[in-house]
């Protein structure tokens, strides 16, 4: 075999080399909700390095954020999400309903398949202008509240049943929730597609007083638009605000990727799982962890959706379904 031959040979080794280890490199797209974008960041990271550790083989992750229906709706359609971690229940069950995912997703994984939690708070201007301290302070005249649609999004669909809950928690009647609810969404000028999109408008557009949003998003705040631009302002009482999970088993199932799909959801269980969380504001369920950022984590009397409105899905038909009670309270502006 002369020279010429040899580097030919060599050449088309080292092709062939790296194109199986391009083929062995499994991709997984999480297909996730809108404020969650910065949290996954860092959680692919840290699972992209305990993965290589504990296989000696290399993963990649990709990352999909809109509002958390949209999303849904998008992978019902045919988008290939290996995994979905969405903000609501109402979104996976879903993606159930139609055999996306599985009927007992929710039997899946632990704490009914939710591994981190949150709440929605207010995010105030700088200073607070408007002295905003709790719900009453949102339907007075002159206030101008920002929250995401919620017949897309599920950071909207909290944002109204935690409306409406403080109200129930107070030892109101559904009669009086609704005209609460009502009145505040007479103060709101705009609702946003998701939750960033909500933040954007609050403050790029600079238009609102107060942005009803996740816990986490003031760590997200601080770190896109600097420190200092918004105060947060925790209500007396809020929703709490599960953070589902599930597998997608019609994409898994076509890919071969079933063992990472669920290697990468059990990853946010673990201790490095939910320290990131913590760091990113976001609720862990990890009890010992969550008392460790008791400096983050503010006393909230919190209550579940279950309390006041059946499920989420009840609530869904109830409040965010066509024809629902939203739809009658708001008139689109």
């Amino acid at each position: 075999m002369n020279f010429k031959q040899k580097a030919t040979l060599a050449l088309a080794t080292f092709a062939l080399t790296a194109s199986n280890l391009v083929a062995a490199q499994t991709t997984l797209l999480n297909v996730s909700y809108d404020v969650a974008r910065e949290f996954y960041k860092d959680i692919n990271t840290a699972f992209i390095a305990n993965y290589k550790k504990t296989t000696g083989k290399d993963i990649k992750i990709d990352q999909s954020h809109a509002g958390s229906s949209a999303q849904a709706r998008a992978v019902n359609d045919g988008l290939d999400a290996d995994v979905v971690t969405m903000n609501t229940t109402t979104d996976v069950d879903f993606l159930a309903s139609t055999g996306v995912v599985a009927k007992d997703w929710a039997k899946k994984f632990p704490n009914n398949a939710a591994p981190t939690s949150s709440t929605m708070l207010f995010l105030v201007r700088n200073g607070n202008p408007k002295g905003i301290k709790d719900w009453d302070d949102l339907i007075k005249p002159g206030v101008q509240v920002v929250v995401v649609n919620p017949k897309t999004g599920g950071n909207g669909r909290l944002a109204y049943l935690a409306a409406w809950g403080q109200v129930r928690k107070k030892g109101g009647s559904d009669a009086q929730a609704l005209d609460y609810v009502t009145k505040l969404y007479k103060n709101v000028p705009v609702l946003a597609k998701g939750g960033r999109d909500a933040t954007t408008i609050f403050l790029q557009r600079n238009i609102g007083d107060v942005l009803i949003t996740f816990e986490s998003e003031v760590v997200s705040v601080d770190n896109e638009f600097g420190a200092g631009k918004v105060d947060a302002v925790h209500p007396s009482s809020s929703v709490v605000a599960e953070n589902p999970v599930a597998v997608v088993e019609r994409t898994v199932a076509k890919k071969g990727t079933a063992e990472q799909a669920k290697a990468y959801l059990n990853f946010l269980y673990s201790e490095e799982g939910q320290e990131i969380a913590a760091k990113h504001a976001i609720r862990p369920t990890n009890q010992a962890i969550l008392k460790k950022y008791s400096n983050v984590f503010k006393p909230i009397s919190l209550f579940r959706v279950e309390d006041y409105f059946g499920s989420f899905s009840e609530a869904q038909k109830v409040h965010f379904n066509d024809g629902g009670q939203f739809d009658k309270l708001y008139t689109v502006k």
